[in-house]
């Protein structure tokens, strides 16, 4: 083989070579960045440059104590680095109580705010739905505050269970209290019937 030769093949065995170790490197220095942005993803995407991080099939879960307080999925994520929050397309959030009954709500849009790896609200728009303890609730936004434990729609709000319907401006769903309260402008239509049957009183409070 000609010296031209010889020097072109181990330049080529080489450059494989030296590929090769580049790619361990680089796949050890991932799977060590997944790892930690599934310990500490607020941390790890603090890291990255200072631009928006978009994410699709978006999921997200809160275990507390062995227990799950909440869980969170979205077509589409888009983590905001400077603002600390997340945008969410077509979010569906689940709360969970210490009885394991849920809220959940569903919408359009929903924008997280976070303190240290904790969420601390969240507001949803557009379409918003919320199924509660028998309730379904619809209106255009909704906010759900950790410090209080509530969720809270400023606007025109409808709610309906069996043998009722609702309709104000303004409503407070107290979790741990397990109370929905519209606030004002409220319509109340009522089927003394179903009511009965559901152990419903006429304020859409359960009989004792």
């Amino acid at each position: 083989m000609k010296r031209k030769g010889v020097r072109t093949l181990l330049l080529l065995l080489i450059g494989a070579t030296l590929g090769g170790v580049g790619y361990k490197v680089a796949h050890t220095i991932w799977t060590a960045r997944v790892d930690e942005m599934r310990k500490e993803p607020l941390k790890f995407l603090d890291r990255l440059p200072d631009v928006a991080l978009q994410l699709k099939d978006f999921h997200r879960a809160k275990i507390e104590g062995g227990r799950k307080v909440w869980e969170l999925w979205g077509e589409e994520a888009r983590y905001l680095k400077g603002e600390r929050q997340a945008v969410i397309k077509k979010p569906r959030f689940i709360f969970y109580d210490k009885n394991e009954r849920t809220l959940e709500a569903t919408g359009d849009e929903g924008r997280l705010f976070f303190t240290d790896e904790e969420l601390e609200e969240m507001n949803m728009k557009g379409g918003v739905r919320v199924n509660y303890q028998g309730y379904v609730l619809r209106t255009e936004e909704a906010s759900y505050f950790k410090s209080k434990n509530q969720v809270v729609a400023p606007g025109k709000v409808t709610l309906k269970a069996e043998g009722l319907e609702l309709e104000g401006v303004g409503m407070e769903i107290k979790l741990e209290e397990e109370k929905v309260r519209l606030l004002k402008e409220v319509k109340t239509k009522v089927h003394p019937n179903q009511l009965e049957n559901q152990g419903l009183r006429a304020d859409g409070k359960r009989k004792s």
